[in-house]
């Protein structure tokens, strides 16, 4: 390449970064005016006076009682007391970041929303992602679904797209969800399990709402427990409308799908973390925006047209089905890119609130009964959290466009209004006033003119009414390896279920699925095996499998070299480090102890005893005399072999030079390297080609896991 070439490409890339810049100071700039710093500043109280104590309280004599004038005590733990707001029923433990949208093309054909109208238009937004059923202090990697909520600051108002990172919702109407939520969390009598459905009441529940099942699969299945935040997909879960400003409408299913793949954990591997560092997806994507390696995700649409809306075999309004990707393919609107962490986490991620109610001209709602009941539930359960309808004028919940309406008073009101009306009609100074337009062509919202016709009943439609489909469908998308991760999923969930009926009525549904999949599941949790009663038709569908998502680069992901803190092959460990940190990979060496190798500028950053191997995508062992020390076999703090027999059984890439080869091999004892125990483990002399080596360990880490390593199960292939 040429050097104007390169100049030109360095100039294009820069003008890239600067509209990235520049739209998200958008609402990056109108926080501003609400962050306080207080570094090195004088102490005040609340109301501005100056404060030269702050350790003692107003005592009558230096031993005596505490006095009640004491206004500054009592303002600080009084202010303390009241800290916290309640915690979210649901989604109370996540981790926030903003970003910036922009739109792939003009899609004003199917929909008025402006934030979609122009190729190159750039909208802020803050994404909240989460666990559904834990408290704010459980673990980030427990068996369950995520939340993926984002909040588009756009030229129109406020939209929230408030999903998941599974398709499909466990029941079929809101009235339900006090149910389904009340059965997930822990049991009422002792509080126990945590962040868990692995239980009686979960799968009492489920046996008996059975439209739960698909979604179930999907939890049990590797989506349930994902690696990175930066690699999940979300979706929208119902069924929406785009509308044209001539108020012509079309069915979308939303979908986020992120660009460099997405990911899992094993489950040996999920509890664990969970125990090690239980706050690692949160400091994942933390870190990576810090360090640049900025999560990307396009955003797209299934689109219906309203003629087509009953030629599928299942109903589009039924929140527990997906709308096959081989029937609907999905039409990209554009990419978000996460680029900027909150400055406060309650301020930003705790207060940000969402409301699926909230949309823009061009998008509205259809008549699906568990969206409809969210349409109420979302907005009331912020009313909860924050006792004030103001909640709205928070600085993360503000729109970018101006607010008027005659709305006012209230709990902690924070702005100042003019004149002496607040009704309408009126004509009076002081009131706002609806817009005339009767069409979205003025940007105002019009509801669509959905024609309603029918009898108040409280009932179910006969279109919702298939349970099993479509948890065939997606149990027979999936890898081998997936289907093998369900099973023993299965097995460990459904065997913690004390009560034995329950058990077997889950053997029983499951077989509804795959006689073979209820087979091995009954004979593991010791209930009557079924009698094979339904067909396994074989269907499948394309976008369920992860392998379908294969990662693009190394961006972000953490490598562990395993070494002594003396004797080390320097150049071994540096050819390997320049490789993979110039494709933006991040490389930790871990050492007896922290600091510099000796005779060597390569820091050790962690130790055996402060890092854990599941927090690596792979790991290297250099060789020379450095494996001397590896080779002992420590029960302490110090165990270099349990990161070698971890990262092998969670079937993460393992590169081993020289003398590592053997300690390698008797690291991951009984297992052996044979046929394809060895897939994914490189191994070569200590003075081959490092600058290959380290590119092979690259091409593996893109691989993700090296599950043909392990038996897989006749049900599962």
């Amino acid at each position: 390449m040429s050097l104007p070439q390169r100049l030109a490409l360095f100039s294009l890339a820069l003008l890239a970064l600067c509209g990235l810049v520049i739209a998200t100071s958008a609402k990056t700039e109108q926080l501003k005016e609400f962050i306080r710093d207080d570094n090195n500043e004088d102490y005040t109280t609340d109301f501005g006076v100056k404060i030269n104590d702050t350790d003692n309280t107003l005592k009558a004599g230096i031993r005596g009682p505490s006095l009640l004038e004491d206004f500054h005590f009592r303002e600080k733990i009084t202010r303390f007391d009241h800290e916290r707001i309640p915690e979210r029923a649901v989604h109370a433990r996540g981790h926030g970041a903003h970003g910036i949208f922009e739109s792939y093309g003009d899609f004003s054909d199917i929909t008025a929303a402006s934030f979609l109208s122009a190729k190159g238009k750039k909208t802020p937004v803050f994404v909240r992602f989460s666990t559904v059923l834990g408290s704010r202090g459980s673990a980030d990697t427990v068996r369950d679904i995520r939340g993926f909520a984002t909040k588009f600051y756009t030229d129109q108002g406020i939209f929230d797209l408030v999903g998941n990172d599974i398709p499909v919702f466990f029941i079929q109407d809101a009235i339900k969800f006090p149910d389904l939520v009340h059965a997930g969390k822990p049991e009422q009598d002792n509080e126990i399990p945590q962040a868990a459905t692995a239980h009686d009441n979960f799968y009492d529940f489920v046996t008996l709402t059975p439209e739960s099942l698909h979604t179930v699969l999907w939890t049990l299945s590797p989506r349930g427990i994902p690696r990175s935040l930066r690699e999940i997909q979300g979706f929208g879960v119902h069924t929406f409308r785009f509308v044209t400003k001539d108020m012509k409408s079309v069915f979308v299913k939303f979908q986020w799908k992120p660009t460099n793949g997405v990911s899992s954990l094993v489950w040996d591997e999920a509890q664990k973390l969970a125990g090690k560092n239980p706050d690692f997806q949160r400091q994942d994507l933390y870190e990576a925006i810090e360090s640049g390696a900025y999560p990307e995700y396009e955003l797209g649409v299934q689109i219906v047209k309203e003629e087509d809306e009953h030629k599928f075999d299942f109903d589009l309004l039924d929140p527990t089905k997906i709308i096959p990707e081989d029937e609907v393919s999905v039409t990209w609107l554009g990419k978000m890119t996460l680029n900027k962490n909150p400055d406060n986490f309650f301020s930003e991620t705790e207060q940000v609130a969402f409301c699926i109610s909230h949309v823009v001209p061009g998008i509205d709602f259809t008549n699906d009964p568990l969206l409809q009941g969210r349409l109420f539930s979302y907005f009331d359960t912020q009313l909860n959290r924050f006792q004030s309808p103001n909640w709205e004028y928070l600085p993360i919940n503000r729109p970018m466009n101006a607010v008027h309406n005659n709305q006012r008073d209230g709990f902690m009101q924070p702005l100042i209004y003019k004149g002496a009306a607040a009704h309408f009609p009126h004509s009076r100074y002081g009131s706002a006033n609806p817009h005339k337009a009767q069409n979205m062509k003025d940007g105002v919202f019009v509801s669509y003119g959905e024609r309603i016709d029918g009898h108040k009943i409280r009932a179910r439609s006969p279109s919702f009414e298939d349970f099993y489909s479509q948890s065939q469908l997606f149990y027979n998308s999936l890898a081998p390896w997936e289907r093998q991760q369900l099973i023993e999923a299965t097995i460990f969930e459904v065997g913690k279920v004390k009560t034995k009926e329950i058990r077997q009525r889950w053997v029983d549904m499951i077989n509804h699925v795959d006689h073979d999949y209820a087979l091995i599941v009954a004979e593991n949790i010791g209930v009557t095996k079924p009698e094979k009663k339904y067909e396994n038709a074989g269907k499948k569908t394309k976008g369920i499998s992860l392998d379908e998502f294969p990662l693009k680069s190394i961006k972000g992901k953490k490598i562990a070299i395993l070494s002594a803190s003396t004797d080390v092959d320097s150049k071994q460990i540096k050819s390997v480090i320049d490789v993979l940190e110039a494709e933006s990979a991040i490389v930790d060496v871990i050492a007896p102890k922290q600091g510099p190798l000796h005779g060597t500028s390569i820091e050790a950053k962690h130790t055996f005893a402060t890092a854990d191997s599941t927090l690596y995508d792979a790991i290297f062992v250099p060789g020379r005399k450095s494996v001397d020390f590896l080779q002992h076999d420590f029960w302490d703090m110090q165990d270099s072999w349990s990161w070698v027999r971890d990262a092998y059984r969670h079937g993460k890439p393992i590169a081993a030079l020289g003398e590592a080869r053997d300690f390698v091999k008797q690291a991951i004892a009984p297992a052996n390297l044979d046929g394809n125990g060895g897939a994914g483990v490189l191994m070569e002399e200590n003075d081959t080609d490092y600058k290959k080596f380290a590119k092979d360990l690259r091409d593996a880490i893109l691989k993700k896991r090296f599950f043909q390593r392990f038996t897989i199960a006749k049900a599962a292939r």
